[in-house]
């Protein structure tokens, strides 16, 4: 059996490789400037890519589970890796519409296979500890803006938007490629020696029929936009709205890393105690509060604060 704190590193290393989606607000602007597209030009980059990730998350979940985790991590390496290159090839290009094939269709479904292979494998390893073992996994897309955010825009203003995907493309592909290649499931020996692979909870199929499903996606549908909205202009926003330069703006971006990474670990944590409707009916209320406030505010702290509490719920 593979240790399972490597198995959560390896976990880790894929997430925070396609968690740089997360700092696309900083790629904003400099498009916009270098080719000429508007700002909701731009923006449909970032939204496709999160469309392709849900429907490729949602669609091929029964595919990832049949072809086990390294399989379904090389792939997602060669989508995510294939989108990053080619991204460099259409801004060189200028043209929108390969920006958002393989940003956004090609990249995405890359960021939904990456998103779910690692998780599924981490939670079986403990079945005691579900919520912390989700938020393990998953912490290192909330954290990867940490370190993207400032490196795209270092990268973007000394070496150009085309290298810096070119660069940035053959690094993620590296890290997910070595991470992908230890994922294992836990596997256990019966009475007569014979290995069975855990299996933890229903299929993807059974589930599908279920109320609670129906419910969850809801839940996550809701929680999701709040964040995913925020994310999208969360650079240009604090620019426009409350005069931060680009690399204050940069830098932001690189906090709100921490604080989506954090709260996907100390909520998923806090899950395990004090349940998981719990938790929602919290977030909700935070958001609710938080985006009227931000909605009215013009100070920079006050501002950051409220972005980084709405993220953290996100997370």
């Amino acid at each position: 059996m593979r240790n399972r704190w490597l198995i959560a590193l390896s976990a880790v290393g894929i997430h925070i490789s396609i968690g740089s989606v997360y700092a696309w607000s900083v790629l904003t602007r400099p498009i916009m400037k270098e080719l000429g597209f508007s700002l909701a030009e731009t923006t449909w980059t970032f939204s496709l890519a999160i469309l392709f990730l849900g429907f490729s998350a949602g669609f091929l979940g029964s595919f990832v589970e049949k072809i086990g985790p390294k399989k379904s991590g090389l792939i997602a390496m060669a989508f995510f890796g294939t989108g990053m290159l080619g991204t460099a090839y259409a801004i060189a290009a200028q043209s929108l519409t390969l920006l958002y094939l393989f940003y956004g269709v090609i990249g995405g479904i890359g960021l939904g296979v990456g998103y779910i292979t690692p998780v599924s494998t981490l939670v079986k390893y403990f079945p005691d500890h579900r919520g912390f073992a989700t938020g393990l996994a998953i912490m290192g897309f909330g954290f990867a803006a940490l370190i993207a955010g400032p490196v795209m825009q270092y990268l973007t203003a000394t070496v150009g938007l085309v290298n810096n995907f070119l660069i940035l493309g053959c690094v993620y592909m590296l890290i997910m490629g070595a991470s992908s290649l230890y994922l294992k499931p836990p596997v256990l020996k019966d009475s007569t020696g014979k290995v069975t692979h855990i299996q933890q909870g229903v299929t993807a199929n059974e589930a599908l029929k279920t109320w609670q499903f129906a419910s969850l996606w809801w839940i996550f549908f809701v929680n999701i936009t709040c964040g995913i909205g925020l994310l999208a202009v969360a650079s240009p926003m604090a620019q426009e709205t409350i005069g931060m330069d680009a690399a204050a703006a940069a830098s932001m971006v690189g906090i709100i890393g921490v604080f989506n990474g954090g709260g996907r670990i100390v909520w998923s944590t806090v899950s395990d105690y004090i349940g998981r409707g719990r938790v929602y009916m919290l977030f909700f209320l935070l958001e609710v509060l938080a985006f009227w406030q931000l909605g009215q505010t013009r100070e920079a702290f006050v501002f950051e604060l409220l972005v980084l509490l709405i993220i953290s719920c996100y997370g």
